[in-house]
């Protein structure tokens, strides 16, 4: 499989990867990407002056902490993360009605807590539309903190992630200030920051309501000292407006998050800017997204696209064209089921049980990728090394 991806020439230098696999590199968003005693020089980018990210490369991502392995952000789940040794730990931020910022894929918590055996908030389950999407359920917009202290989170997907479901009810739902609080305890620990990579959900419709995002975590960043060039952190939206309004308000890394070709990120289309996915993976969206950006999270599709049949096709030229403007690519998501790898990586029948997900790192790390989000940490890191060793 790997014959048909092509290494970018003079991109290779590789990694760290985590609890005594390999050995600690860096790159810097803007300069160098450096592993090995190799250094890769990158051209352009308008940025990242200043930042610099000591992690290893390709970097792997804790995809909501383990979600292979716990139910999604749960500090079970980021723990689990960082104990296998991901480099950097992913949370995804939505409000609740007083404000406070909570660890949440979305704002919708029905498949992801117990909210639904909660009879006192049976009155609470209405239909929303969510960036042009109607969706019935439950909302963290409409609970206190208090209230939703009371729901236990659950695995998302226990069709495909049934031992996941031994969790079940074991933990609560976190807060990002506790979320930071944790990282520092470990931390200190360790001798070493723990790395997060925060995301900023639907940030237009939650500012519509009054609850916008980026002021109440910039508050928290300043008050955590990640808020710095070099600050153990990335930011990171599918909204550019988003990443424009942080990058005026903290130094802090950040990564605009692109979905699949053909779509438009919602910030874009609220505002009436026609670009969509498209246009901003081409040269001058992406020297656009430099300007304030040091990164981009493309979807893996967008890096290798699939043909018909979904098996993988000839890589696009995005890594090449992104790192000729100095940006990382951190592309997502990585995950072993048989029914989320491409075709060609698939074992056997079952669509819940593991395919080759190490022939599929392999053909995603040759493009020249700096990094990847995986929902198993431990088979990323696993995968890197085997590429380090080539």
């Amino acid at each position: 499989m790997t014959e048909r991806v092509q290494a970018i020439p003079g991109r290779r230098a590789v990694m760290g990867v985590g609890a005594a696999v390999l050995g600690t590199a860096a790159i810097g968003l803007t300069g160098t990407a450096r592993a090995a005693g190799t250094t890769v020089e990158r051209s352009g980018g308008h940025g990242g002056s200043g930042h610099r990210l000591d992690l290893p490369v390709p970097t792997v991502i804790g995809h909501r902490g383990t979600s292979g392995y716990r139910p999604e952000h749960t500090l079970g789940s980021y723990q689990l993360a960082l104990d296998m040794g991901a480099h950097i730990i992913e949370q995804d931020l939505v409000p609740t009605r007083d404000g406070h910022l909570v660890c949440r894929h979305e704002n919708d918590i029905t498949a992801t807590t117990d909210v639904s055996a909660h009879p006192e908030f049976a009155s609470r389950r209405t239909t929303k539309t969510v960036d042009g999407v109607p969706l019935t359920g439950w909302f963290t917009e409409d609970f206190t903190l208090a209230e939703l202290k009371t729901l236990r989170a659950k695995e998302r997907i226990p069709g495909n992630r049934q031992k996941n479901t031994l969790y079940d009810g074991r933990w609560e739902i976190p807060t990002f200030e506790e979320v930071l609080r944790w990282a520092d305890r470990e931390g200190r620990r360790r001798g070493k920051p723990v790395w997060l990579y925060v995301e900023t959900k639907h940030p237009t419709y939650f500012r519509g309501l009054g609850l916008g995002l980026e002021e109440p975590l910039v508050k928290l960043l300043r008050r955590y000292n990640r808020h710095r060039a070099q600050s153990p952190l990335i930011l990171q939206s599918f909204e550019p407006s988003s990443i424009q309004r942080l990058s005026k308000l903290v130094a802090t890394p950040r990564v605009v998050l692109l979905s699949g070709a053909g779509t438009q990120p919602w910030d874009l289309k609220a505002s009436g800017d026609p670009r969509t996915t498209d246009d901003l993976v081409k040269p001058a969206g992406l020297k656009w997204m430099a300007s304030f950006a040091q990164g981009i999270g493309p979807t893996l599709d967008l890096i290798i696209p699939k043909d018909g049949s979904g098996r993988l096709a000839e890589p696009t030229t995005l890594v090449r064209d992104a790192h000729a403007q100095g940006l990382i690519l951190h592309p997502y998501t990585m995950r072993n089921e048989n029914t989320f790898l491409p075709a060609d990586f698939r074992r056997g029948t079952d669509p819940n049980a593991y395919g080759d997900a190490f022939g599929a790192f392999a053909a995603y790390f040759a493009t020249g990728i700096d990094g990847i989000f995986s929902d198993n940490p431990d088979t990323a890191l696993l995968a890197a090394a085997d590429f380090a060793g080539k």
